[in-house]
């Protein structure tokens, strides 16, 4: 079984990676997360994929995720733009994927509300601190949130395995509150705590959506 040695090895990469966000330097950091996000992407290739479909559209979202990662980590004001563009075509993989075994049940709707409050509350939050990022920002607002309403259609499809739901719904949340901090961060309040919080919830995100394609069907 490779998922021990796997979650050892990113626990072990992810306490590095948040060591060196706190020098900021670019020489430490990108490596080191360049190979984190290795790592969740080989999880997701070992993994047994019974739905293929979901198998190729999270291993390339991840692929994109991986791409975004290693442009964040570049301190240019571009990278950072294209670092969003690499996300959100991975957001739009995941949603393929997750709609692909998606079912609507009764929990969507109540969904859908609370998520659109949110990130409605975290745009408005943001714009005056947005200047030429206006749009991009929102349309990553908007694709992200459909991603998470997506996950909650996932856990309406009682024909998949709870863990595979779980592991879905709770990697979906992971990232998307994760992607607060990266916001707060770069558009409100620079501050190393914004790292060590959002840091380990993105790549708990990844990491679930990964080990989710092993387990998502029985």
């Amino acid at each position: 079984m490779l998922t021990i040695p796997i979650i050892g090895c990113a626990s072990i990469l992810l306490m590095i990676v948040i060591y060196f966000e706190k020098e900021r330097n670019p020489q430490y950091i990108v490596p080191a997360k360049a190979l984190l996000s290795c790592l969740f992407v080989f999880t997701v290739i070992v993994q047994a994929h019974p739905v293929p479909i979901y198998y190729h559209s999270i291993l390339s979202g991840l692929v994109l995720c991986l791409a975004g990662d290693i442009m964040l980590a570049v301190p240019h004001e571009r990278m950072f733009l294209f670092g969003l563009i690499a996300f959100l075509a991975g957001h739009v993989l995941y949603i393929v994927g997750f709609y692909s075994i998606a079912r609507v049940g009764p929990g969507l709707w109540a969904g859908l509300l609370i998520v659109s409050c949110i990130s409605g509350g975290v745009y408005l939050r943001l714009k005056p601190y947005l200047g030429a990022m206006k749009m991009p920002v929102l349309a990553y607002i908007a694709v992200i949130s459909v991603m998470v309403i997506a996950s909650i259609a996932v856990m309406g499809n009682f024909r998949l395995t709870e863990a595979g739901r779980v592991m879905i719904f709770s990697g979906a949340f992971c990232f998307y509150f994760s992607d607060m901090f990266v916001a707060r961060d770069r558009f409100f309040k620079k501050e190393y705590m914004n790292r060590v919080i959002g840091l380990p919830l993105y790549y708990g995100g990844q990491f679930l959506l990964a080990f989710s394609v092993g387990v998502v069907a029985g």
